[in-house]
């Protein structure tokens, strides 16, 4: 049976959010040489990350409206190109300024026109059957490429320098390039083909500017209370995840005496386990109401994370080893069921809808690097923002369970009952 092309998209977008989440993994792995060469704090190496996770959010529902406009490719061909950019001139730079300009900036443009967006993008174009797990396994490959790298670059940063680990990721992101131009498609329709399981073309997307048509998405979701409760959920998503367990568990763990590079492991073993985890819910939001997928999620995160501080030591014991395989299968487990509820509550606009609700995801992850690092340098410890990330993560379960149910319930419900009689 001849493959359909629909898994040759999805292939190649894999490997190119791999390749553009590479430079996500430097930040907590870079902490140390960083201030051990220039001297800063870990305030001001924060605030970098802070604003590369702020516009890594804020540019997907523009960079969603743009694969509209000017079409996937370019958009994706160009976002590599800039993380190339942005870590490459890392190399050269003296002073913090610079740090912001190109970590913050720049890599957060590229690696947000290649965010969450970009996959509810080429999952609602490509795929009704399989869409939830497709949206699980195109998620995995970008939050696990942030966390399978952290080793390599440990390694290279404490072997080689910083900047080695710097161009290395530099060339990684510009492999990707030539994938992306030769074997993305827009549409089912420009090989001939409906989309996976379809049986009749979709319509294609409004046109008009990018900008406009993202900023309508978002002046018409936000009058609805779901749009609300998602992007509350969903800033707490991304606080407890990039912004603390991502930009802080390195150093962290390093100041309770473990190295580096086993810290750096331990992250990496978490994305190992978020490819599983990610995969699983994918599967299961295509069976199970989202809504209680996502008050799970949050919940036992939360939990998790209140449990942390005991936990740390100079080895990665048993319990250790438990909570980063739990977090790993919950890191961003959280995707797919949120995508199909955007999908659900506004139709076509749900792919730069979601790019909004992940916008929130980057401004809960930018507040909690910036708070997290400031609770280090004034308190000497992580230890008050763990627990305060765990109190949220259960407020974010309370917001799901308030999550109306959709049309798209009502009518699953009634084939379900139908098929039982």
């Amino acid at each position: 049976m001849r493959l359909h092309w629909a898994w040759v998209v999805a292939g190649v977008s894999f490997i190119a959010l791999v390749g553009a989440a590479s430079f996500r993994a430097a930040p907590g792995a870079l902490i140390e040489p960083l201030q051990a060469e220039f001297g800063w704090t870990t305030g001001t190496i924060s605030l970098a990350i802070s604003i590369n996770l702020l516009l890594f959010g804020l540019t997907a529902p523009f960079a969603a409206a743009l694969m509209d406009k000017f079409g996937v490719r370019i958009v994706v061909t160009s976002a590599l190109t800039l993380v190339a950019i942005g870590s490459g001139l890392t190399v050269f730079m003296t002073a913090s300024w610079q740090l912001v300009l190109l970590w913050g900036v720049v890599v957060g443009l590229g690696t947000g026109s290649m965010a969450l967006a970009f996959v509810a993008t080429i999952t609602g174009r490509w795929f009704v059957k399989h869409r939830g797990l497709v949206t699980g396994v195109l998620t995995a490959g970008g939050a696990a490429g942030q966390l399978v790298f952290l080793p390599t670059v440990a390694w290279l940063s404490e072997s080689y320098g910083w900047r080695y680990a710097s161009l290395v990721i530099c060339i990684a992101a510009l492999a990707v390039v030539p994938l992306a131009g030769l074997f993305l498609r827009e549409y089912p329709r420009d090989v001939g083909l409906l989309p996976l399981g379809a049986t009749e073309d979709t319509p294609p997307p409004p046109t008009g500017g990018a900008a406009k048509r993202a900023l309508g998405a978002l002046a018409t979701a936000a009058r609805t209370r779901p749009f609300w409760l998602l992007a509350g959920g969903f800033a707490i998503c991304g606080a407890s995840t990039n912004g603390l367990v991502g930009t802080h568990f390195i150093p962290a763990a390093h100041d309770h005496g473990m190295p580096t590079t086993t810290a750096a492991g331990l992250l990496a073993l978490v994305g190992v386990f978020d490819i599983v985890g990610t995969i699983a819910s994918g599967w299961l939001t295509d069976r199970v109401d989202s809504r209680l997928l996502l008050a799970g999620y949050y919940a036992l995160r939360g939990l998790s994370l209140m449990l942390l501080p005991q936990l740390f030591s100079e080895s990665a014991h048993p319990s250790m080893l438990v909570f980063i395989i739990f977090y790993g299968l919950d890191w961003v487990a959280t995707v797919p069921p949120t995508v199909a509820l955007c999908r659900q509550y506004f139709g076509m606009s749900g792919p730069v809808v979601f790019g909004w609700v992940f916008a929130s995801h980057q401004l809960g992850a930018a507040v909690a690097a910036s708070a997290a690092g400031l609770t280090r340098d004034h308190l000497g410890s992580y230890d008050l923002a763990w627990y305060v990330a765990g109190a949220l993560c259960i407020g974010a379960a309370v917001l799901s369970a308030s999550l109306a149910r959709g049309p798209e319930d009502a009518a699953r419900d009634l084939a379900r009952q139908g098929a039982a009689r």
